[in-house]
């Protein structure tokens, strides 16, 4: 019954695309398109209501005991700083770093070191913050959030490298080459749309960085205007929506790809996966879990480490497959820019980027550095499988918050240091011409 729906849908969907139709023929395709689908999806789960209830309660299972422990934090402390003007002092001492290397403002690198230190998809909902409250322009926001949404390193080194893999030492090598190939395409990004920037010009250059930095902390607060009591309430509150919404996504597409198994889908897409990896010199068997790894990032790289394959190609698959970070959170990301007027395509366009960056880094790694990096020291924290209780969820959350810490300090004092550089020639150069 499925396999037929599917089939039906794919012939449908393609008479409609080679038909010569009048204006508006394509928004008409894409509503019968997407009716059609969400026809079948429903037909599938009236007749397969047992796996789509197992499915449902999977995702929930990761929602409850990974995702809404891992993120509500960093959800409310970071929602609080913007509110109090944090951020906005911050962006003015990392202005003089964050824009030659990223072009992006100052207020970026709050989001690129909680994005990278607490992963998907909290990069998104900081960038959608920023643009909400006019700290950046489109085009910068598309730039920002192309590299700051990333994975965490506690699922890759835990939840992948020991829990799936089980070799402890692979954590290290796909994190390292994760957030190298995230930093790579931040640089590459700065050059999309280049002329479009928005440099604040509303301070003199020759001010004191520091009474900048203040100013625009005290101007933000006194613009927000929340008393402490109602800003963290504020917080909370929509924190919790947005990890409700996440967790509808987390469910939706697991019972979206227990339906496509069931269906086989996978199955014919994997067979001609399977050729194009052969070309690339990679194991056909990781197919199927490239595929998974399309639709959401935890089932993909599970079934990596199910597959038949070496593991070395296996440690390569799951760093593609964790930059990908699937049409899960894809969606996710869709949903919380929608408010905005952020384009998803630059981010779709980034990811695939970042899966490609990250498999060359990854076999990089495992090549010329992969002795060093399977002998060095990996802290034990990071070398366990996440888990569900109170003093484990308390642990991450302070050793997050401390990677966070220590990447925004080396980042304020790069940003120190081309200031006062910049600082001692407009002095030197003030001297001489007197």
């Amino acid at each position: 019954m499925v396999q037929f729906l599917a089939a039906a849908l794919l012939l449908f969907f393609i008479y409609l695309f080679l038909k010569k139709a009048g204006p508006g023929s394509r928004a008409r395709m894409s509503t019968y398109f997407m009716a059609l689908c969400a026809t079948a999806l429903t037909v599938a789960i009236i007749r397969y209501p047992k796996e789509a209830f197992e499915a449902s309660v999977s995702g929930l299972e990761v929602w409850w005991h990974v995702v809404f422990p891992a993120l509500l934090p960093f959800f409310i402390f970071s929602k609080v700083l913007i509110g109090l003007g944090v951020v906005h002092l911050m962006g003015v001492f990392l202005e003089p770093v964050m824009r030659p290397v990223f072009n992006v403002p100052g207020a970026g690198s709050f989001v690129m070191a909680m994005g990278l230190a607490s992963g998907y998809p909290i990069g998104a909902i900081l960038t959608t913050e920023l643009r909400t409250r006019n700290l950046c322009s489109r085009v910068e926001a598309e730039r920002l959030l192309s590299f700051s949404n990333t994975a965490d390193p506690l699922f890759m080194s835990g939840a992948v490298a020991v829990g799936m893999l089980g070799y402890p030492a692979a954590g290290l090598t796909i994190a390292l080459a994760h957030y190298l190939s995230s930093l790579t395409l931040g640089v590459l990004m700065r050059f999309y749309k280049f002329r479009e920037s928005s440099y604040d010009r509303s301070y003199p250059p020759g001010k004191n960085i520091v009474r900048r930095a203040l100013e625009a902390l005290v101007e933000a607060r006194n613009k927000d205007g929340r008393p402490l009591g109602k800003l963290m309430g504020d917080a909370i509150r929509e924190s919790m929506e947005t990890l409700l919404l996440i967790g509808g996504f987390i469910i939706l597409f697991s019972v979206i790809i227990r339906i496509l198994e069931i269906a086989g889908a996978t199955g014919c897409l994997a067979e001609g996966l399977a050729r194009l990896l052969h070309l690339a010199g990679l194991d056909p068997q990781l197919a199927p879990a490239l595929i998974s790894g399309f639709f959401e990032i935890d089932v993909g790289c599970q079934h990596t480490a199910e597959a038949a394959a070496l593991l070395q190609q296996k440690v390569i698959a799951c760093g593609m497959i964790i930059a990908w970070s699937g049409l899960s959170v894809h969606a996710q990301v869709a949903s919380i820019i929608a408010k905005t007027d952020i384009k998803i395509a630059p981010y779709i366009f980034a990811r695939g980027l970042h899966a490609v960056l990250a498999g060359l880094y990854t076999t990089l790694l495992l090549g010329p550095a992969g002795k060093r990096l399977a002998d060095a020291a990996i802290p034990a924290f990071f070398s366990t499988v996440p888990r569900s209780s109170i003093s484990f969820w308390w642990l991450r959350t302070a050793t997050m918050l401390n990677r966070s810490l220590v990447l925004l300090g080396c980042l304020l004092a790069v940003s120190l240091a081309v200031y006062l550089v910049r600082r001692l020639k407009m002095i030197f150069f003030y001297n001489r011409s007197c």
